[in-house]
């Protein structure tokens, strides 16, 4: 039985529907990936799942008695309900009693123990108290503090206070929209891990395409208002789609020459036209319409950078190098660092551990408070802001990249506006929309139209991936790698650090700045953590400080790191008969899941895998990643037993 089914769903906005007769079933423990461009309609339609917006018709049905959970897309800015107050309300009547009954057993009045009797007796009758327990339990598996207010949580805290919203009520599905946007890689992997456990169908729309590999069961694209299904991976998703639209291209171009064909006939002599068969005459008409109706796949961005006289060699030298804001501990401390003309740099830390300080100290708007920052000559600066403040939202794409001016300069040729933001996907229509009602994505094409006017042999990008499609980053990837510029991105996506950048600057939290040769996969190949994995900072700690703008002492954090070493005297205990077993079984227990890793992953390559019913292929995806996990951690134990028995 289907637990979720949309039949011949139509909505329309403008001349072209955004759901054209669109079809989908998903199954009982499917994790399912909704790809498909900016503006097609991908957020419209989980709003449609959801109930938020009818559609013009088809039918959308779900399971009887199914639990259908959201994970919105944006975080909320100025919610000052606590995190207990926040989970309990997937309860509607009983989680405001709950939360009222939370409140009120912090105070000590008597009017409070009056109402507080008379909301334990209602929670008695609703069953609350086992509620209470669920929304208990989820915040201790999550580590959240019920009592922190949610504006005063990090991003990365927030968007896990409202999974536990989302899933305190055991939904059946759960429906998140780009749930990786403004988070961090710890954050990212903190939210992989946890919805790998979630055992209920999803339905998500991703951008992240390493998030995508590692969540998704099957692929479903919306493509011109059809939703098209992949039961494939990522990776094979697509090579699927190349072929597809490969095999569209040659039908259409078989069609075009038909109707070349009969419109060469239709027009002959006088003759012939006497003599024309009506059957022949009204198929060429039922073609005019089918080509008529025909919708094109739009084409694909194909933007370049202006690009400015190149810069000096060197760009920036730091020697010795810190800041701090006025009472506040060092955000960066004892800096050597230099970016020589045409590194692609990289800067990797958690929220909150100055990546943001730490560029405008690059770039000159910020001064050191010790040491020295040096700047290159002849140095032009390009920004791209996460927050796309540089749009100007009540007026439309052409006015906010116009400027005034009809023709803009790229790279020595001349362009009109209108054509030069068709090069980013937007009709002379769509230009001239205002900003307010395009998509996250259209905003982020139109700020990067807006970044690469202007001449720059230095880019600046602050997230840049969020919002944007699959096909618009790697174009952007593309362009960044050719740049003869230097480039300096802040990223939590890991696949496009690894696909851009060619040194990796790492922030710990601490002040420090550390340089790693490579990408975002090459700084961990060489040791690379984040302080939350290796139980340094504590992120509800980090929130705090985020807060309140202080960072944490080195000094303190030195000397809290020499009160945790083990004292050097101190002899290291030998290791127990049971242990010495334990480590005497590890070796062929590794062995047996290495081979039982191995066997899942030729099952999973095997070409008819995902042609196969949809809850076993889901099982076995889950079995490998398991497993997987299980040999992670055996071998993480075998090496430790290792280590203490050769002391």
């Amino acid at each position: 039985m289907p637990l979720l089914t949309l039949d011949s769903v139509s909505l329309s906005y403008g001349m072209h529907p955004l759901l054209d007769d669109a079809s989908l079933v998903i199954e009982a423990g499917e994790r399912v990936c909704l790809l498909g461009r900016n503006g097609e309609g991908k957020s419209t339609l989980l709003k449609i799942v959801s109930g938020e917006v009818t559609p013009d018709g088809g039918i959308v049905r779900l399971d009887d008695g199914a639990v259908l959970a959201v994970l919105p897309q944006n975080l909320p800015s100025d919610d000052t309900r606590s995190a207990y107050d926040v989970v309990s309300g997937a309860f509607p009547e009983t989680g405001e009693l709950l939360a009222e009954f939370h409140r009120l057993s912090q105070q000590a009045d008597e009017a409070s123990l009056e109402k507080m009797t008379r909301v334990q007796e209602r929670l008695e009758a609703l069953d609350g108290w086992r509620l209470d327990q669920k929304v208990n339990t989820i915040l201790g598996q999550y580590g959240i503090d019920p009592d922190r207010r949610l504006n005063t949580l990090s991003g990365g805290w927030q968007r896990r206070v409202l999974l536990a919203r989302a899933l305190v009520a055991e939904p059946d599905i759960l429906l998140l929209d780009e749930p990786t946007n403004h988070l961090d890689v710890p954050a990212i992997a903190w939210l992989e891990e946890a919805l790998s456990q979630f055992r209920g169908a999803m339905l998500f729309v991703s951008h992240d395409r390493a998030f995508i590999r590692r969540m998704a069961t099957r692929i479903v694209e919306l493509d011109r208002g059809k939703l098209v299904s992949f039961a494939a991976t990522y990776d094979r998703y697509l090579d699927l789609k190349e072929k597809a639209l490969e095999e569209e291209e040659r039908q259409n171009a078989l069609f075009d020459k038909r109707l070349k064909q009969e419109e060469a006939w239709i027009r002959q002599g006088i003759k012939a036209r006497r003599t024309r068969n009506m059957g022949r005459v009204r198929a060429l008409r039922a073609m005019r319409e089918e080509h008529r109706q025909r919708r094109v796949r739009g084409g694909t961005a194909s933007f370049a950078v202006e690009e400015a006289d190149r810069s000096g060699k060197l760009v920036v030298e730091a020697r010795g190098a810190g800041f701090a804001y006025p009472d506040g501990a060092p955000v960066i401390r004892d800096m050597e660092l230099t970016i020589l003309r045409g590194d692609k740099i990289g800067l990797v830390g958690e929220n909150g551990t100055g990546k943001t300080t730490l560029v405008r100290l690059l770039l000159g708007d910020l001064k050191p408070t010790e040491g020295t920052i040096r700047l290159g000559t002849n140095l032009e600066v390009a920004y791209f802001d996460q927050l796309r403040g540089e749009l100007d939202l009540e007026r439309n794409a052409l006015d906010n990249l116009s400027e005034g001016r009809e023709f803009i300069e790229i790279n020595g040729q001349s362009k009109h506006v209108l054509g030069y933001l068709q090069e980013f996907l937007f009709t002379p229509e769509r230009a001239r929309s205002p900003v307010r009602v395009f998509s996250g994505g259209e905003r982020a094409r139109l700020l990067l139209a807006k970044l690469f006017s202007k001449p720059a042999n230095i880019l600046v990008l602050d997230e840049p991936t969020n919002d944007l499609d699959v096909e618009t980053l790697e174009l952007l990837e593309e362009q960044l790698a050719e740049f003869k510029g230097t480039v300096i991105v802040i990223s939590h996506d890991r696949e496009f650090l690894d696909n851009v950048v060619t040194e990796t600057i790492f922030l710990d939290g601490t002040g420090r700045v550390r340089e790693y040769v490579g990408g975002y996969s090459d700084w961990r190949r060489q040791g690379g953590q984040f302080p939350s994995e290796r139980g340094g900072n504590r992120p509800d700690k980090q929130d705090k400080q985020e807060k309140s703008g202080e960072r944490t002492s080195p000094d303190s954090n030195g000397a809290k790191a020499d009160a945790e070493k083990p004292s050097a005297k101190a002899k290291p205990a030998k290791l127990s008969y049971k242990l010495k077993l334990e480590l005497e079984q590890l070796p062929a227990r590794i062995e047996a899941l290495e081979q039982e890793v191995a066997e899942l992953q030729e099952t999973i390559s095997a070409s008819d895998f995902y042609s196969g019913p949809a809850d076993e292929v889901a099982t076995t995806l889950q079995k490998l990643t398991d497993a997987e996990q299980n040999l992670e951690a055996t071998i993480e134990r075998w090496m430790e037993l290792e280590e203490q028995a050769g002391q």
